[in-house]
């Protein structure tokens, strides 16, 4: 059995001044809950990532650190999406704690599945715990569909994810040190952090509607989240491509081989159309096969200039400080 941590549950928000009132409350019940249970310290604390909200996000933010000091929050310069906010989130937490839990700010993770991240920690050993959904009745057949769709993809690409987890994990202070040296810029954490290694674990739960607000995750960001998990981790699509124009060099090859046996035998006839057919499949696999290289390239391209992923413009605690 493992001493009592100090845990800190990362927010990333962004708009959700509808909802953040009402989970707020949630968050620090369920703090106070574990803390009496003996399984977490008293000085644990919810942090809250404000990702270049353009509402009152942020000034709910504050107002709920200045009225329990559970609370904290820190605000990004801009917004920078929200892979990049948790990871703002897990970054500043590491020194203050034992363990981190990231969670959406919408309500629909079950916040109790805290209970058993925590006890697969203190007497499992576990360094990171993933909260898996274990059905996905409340979404759509499209959305369902598709997400499935997605980590199995992922995994036949050779991609390390967990099947039906987002980005409800803990992880201990330990393994966010050791994630702290993968300095990737095109971030894809539920791909990332099962490359950190040591003992971990699942804790399934039901995934809920959202509480209030909107969603801000519609289908352009997920088919971009898809593209970046796809090329951050795999190199499968290059190698698809390269196995392609094998197979198309060969049976070109086959295909002048026969052009020359039937122009011996003078049984060739001019063929527009078969011409202009081969052109076309021709030129659409080269601009396929161009645009993925060009994807790698410009993966490439954004790493070379090793930005920061994230700028913190603000901490509440800072402001007590101040006052």
């Amino acid at each position: 059995m493992r001493k009592t941590p100090i845990l800190y549950i990362v927010i990333p928000c962004y708009n959700e001044q509808e909802v953040l009132p009402i989970t707020s409350k949630m968050f620090l019940k369920k703090i106070n809950d574990l803390t009496a249970a003996g399984k977490i310290s008293g000085e644990s604390r919810i942090l809250f990532v404000n990702d270049g909200s353009k509402d009152n996000t942020w000034q709910i933010i504050c107002d709920l650190a200045a009225s329990d000091p559970h609370y904290l929050g820190i605000s990004q310069s801009r917004n920078r999406g929200h892979q990049n906010a948790v990871l703002a989130g897990l970054m500043e937490a590491r020194d203050k704690c034992d363990i981190t839990i990231s969670i959406d700010c919408d309500g629909q993770d079950d916040i109790n599945a805290m209970d058993k991240m925590v006890d697969a920690y203190r007497e499992e050993g576990c360094e990171i715990v993933y909260g898996v959904r274990s059905k996905r009745d409340t979404d759509t057949f499209f959305k369902r569909f598709t997400a499935e769709s997605f980590y199995k993809l992922l995994n036949f690409m050779g991609a390390e994810v967990v099947f039906n987890h987002a980005d409800y994990r803990l992880m201990s202070a330990r393994a966010l040190r050791e994630f702290a040296n993968f300095h990737e810029v095109n971030l894809f954490l539920r791909g990332m952090v099962p490359l950190v290694g040591f003992k971990s674990t699942s804790v399934a739960y039901e995934r809920h509607e959202r509480i209030a607000g909107e969603s801000h995750y519609p289908l352009s960001k997920m088919l971009a989240l898809a593209f970046d998990g796809i090329t951050s981790l795999s190199v499968k699509p290059i190698r698809f491509i390269t196995g392609f124009g094998v197979l198309v060099a060969l049976i070109s090859f086959v295909g002048v081989i026969w052009a020359v046996v039937e122009a011996i035998l003078g049984a060739t006839v001019s063929g527009w159309a078969s011409t202009t057919s081969i052109i076309c499949f021709l030129s659409g696999v080269q601009l396929i096969c161009l645009g993925v290289l060009g994807e790698y390239i410009g993966k490439i391209y954004m790493e070379t200039k090793a930005r920061p992923r994230y700028i913190i413009s603000e901490r509440t605690w800072e402001h007590r400080d101040d006052e």
